[in-house]
């Protein structure tokens, strides 16, 4: 083999049958060291594969997985570039190119498997930028004005159809409020139920740490129920005296597990339970609170109805596209029984008015065209691989754990055996450069100790890298 003025690579360099992760690892330390920086056009694959002596599959294969990772864009015509602005905190200055070559500083590169972190790199970023060029071609004079706290027509027509095809919901435009993401909604719903006295809501445990405190934060105090493999216990919530309770029924947050059959029976029958004592047209005294997160992504296992399909008159609806397409869309929706309605959306209006225009009408085109079902496809197979990894590596490097949840969603539950401090565990895994969350941080009450790993946001070989400094850290030498 011969080697490349490119990074000065040497193949001789690379371990027996690993000339791929060696390419890899060459191409990404010399981002991270700032010996690339964003921008820089790398050879082509037929030309690095020429000069290393290899085959060029080797080298697609090496760009495929740092593009996976967010480090390197490459499109048709334009070559491959790298993308470190997605990487770098805004504050860290760009490393400045030493003169001379200067001997590699071991450290470890932060590895982030923070549950909830979806894949920003998958982002549809030309099927997206149709759809706004579509939305602006269309704009009416009108649509720039302060708009309708309910979201614009458009949008909500376009959702109507998309909940009821994906999700089993049968809604009317008119029924549907657009809102800036779940939080939103949960902060609309916290005001409105606040002014009928409510003061305490269910809430899974283990539930999610941030929808914890973001319901505190708005006056409503989260009062733990426990959840089993079935989901939440509802006859915990029967003997608890509580009227509202919130629940991931898709995919329960953090243990994965669906809202068993029987459970989600009990659950509908518990909030009819007070229909024949509540006056026609008045708020139900019984309410449940759906949070839909994580249900487009399914694996191993048949898409499950919303919970609100089967009582739309005690059940409300939250949704959004923050981890289907990102964050920083701002966008979600909320269902509510009919009598609340218009006050969530009279709390909208006297809280920002509406959400921004454009945004709206790029998601109706981006929905109405088929680009959004296209995108979850992509992305489904594309997790499917990355859970497929995180999995073998655990099985290989950690068989002492047990884990949850494996068939739907962005994350997974890693329980540990007793006596581990798991809250200790993830502090020693953040030094070592991976972030995970320690189980007992989503739990009030007492539980088996475990760590819930995000794999969204990582390529194959990082997480086989992170699972091994895990291991590492678990069974310190």
């Amino acid at each position: 083999m011969s080697g490349s003025d490119f990074l000065q690579l040497d193949p001789a360099q690379a371990p027996g049958g690993g000339l791929t992760v060696w390419l890899t690892d060459e191409v990404r330390g010399a981002v991270r060291d700032g010996r690339l920086t964003a921008g820089d056009r790398l050879p082509a694959t037929r030309v690095l594969a020429d000069q290393l002596g290899c085959s060029r599959g080797v080298v697609v294969d090496a760009y495929r997985r740092l593009t996976d990772e967010g480090l390197l864009s490459g499109r048709r015509g334009a070559g491959t570039t790298v993308r470190t602005d997605l990487l770098r905190a805004t504050s860290d200055p760009a490393p400045a190119r030493p003169a001379t070559p200067a001997p590699a500083v071991p450290h470890p590169q932060r590895i982030d498997l923070s549950p909830g972190l979806p894949d920003l790199s998958a982002f549809p970023r030309a099927a997206w930028a149709r759809a706004e060029r579509a939305a602006i071609t269309g704009l009416a004079s009108r649509d720039l004005g302060y708009g309708d706290p309910r979201g614009l027509p458009a949008l909500r027509e376009a959702l109507a159809g998309w909940l009821s095809r994906t999700r089993g919901l049968r809604a009317h435009p008119d029924e549907i409020l657009v809102v800036n993401g779940v939080s939103q909604g949960l902060v609309l719903l916290a005001t409105v139920l606040g002014g009928h006295g409510t003061t305490r809501i269910g809430f899974e445990d283990p539930g999610s740490r941030g929808a914890r405190e973001h319901l505190s934060r708005w006056g409503l105090e989260p009062v733990p129920l426990p959840v089993d493999d079935g989901g939440l216990d509802v006859g915990a919530l029967e003997r608890s005296g509580l009227d509202t309770v919130l629940v991931t029924p898709a995919h329960q947050f953090p243990t994965g597990v669906a809202l068993a059959p029987e459970r989600r029976r009990a659950l509908v029958a518990w909030a009819r339970a007070d229909t024949a004592h509540r006056a026609p047209g008045r708020s139900p005294r019984r309410l449940v609170v759906e949070d839909d997160y994580d249900a487009e992504h399914r694996y191993d296992r048949p898409p499950v109805a919303a919970l609100r399909s089967l009582a739309p008159e005690h059940v409300v609806h939250l949704g959004s596209v923050s981890k289907s397409l990102a964050p920083g869309i701002r966008l979600g929706w909320m269902l509510a029984p009919a009598p609340m309605h218009q006050e969530l959306v009279e709390a909208r209006y006297w809280t920002d008015l509406a959400s921004p225009a454009l945004p709206q009408l790029a998601l109706a085109h981006f929905i109405t065209s088929g680009a959004f079902e296209r995108h979850l496809r992509q992305v489904r197979r594309r997790h499917r691989a990355r859970r497929d990894a995180l999995l073998a590596a655990l099985a290989a490097q950690l068989p002492e754990a047990a884990v949850h949840g494996v068939a739907a969603g962005l994350h997974l539950l890693v329980t540990l055996p007793g006596g581990v401090d798991d809250a200790a565990l993830a502090a020693r895994a953040e030094r070592s450069g991976v972030t995970v969350h320690p189980l007992s941080s989503h739990r009030r009450g007492t539980g088996p100790p475990g760590l819930v790993i995000g794999y969204a946001a990582a390529g194959p070989d990082r997480l086989r890298e992170a699972v091994g400094r895990l291991a590492a850290v678990w069974r310190p030498a």
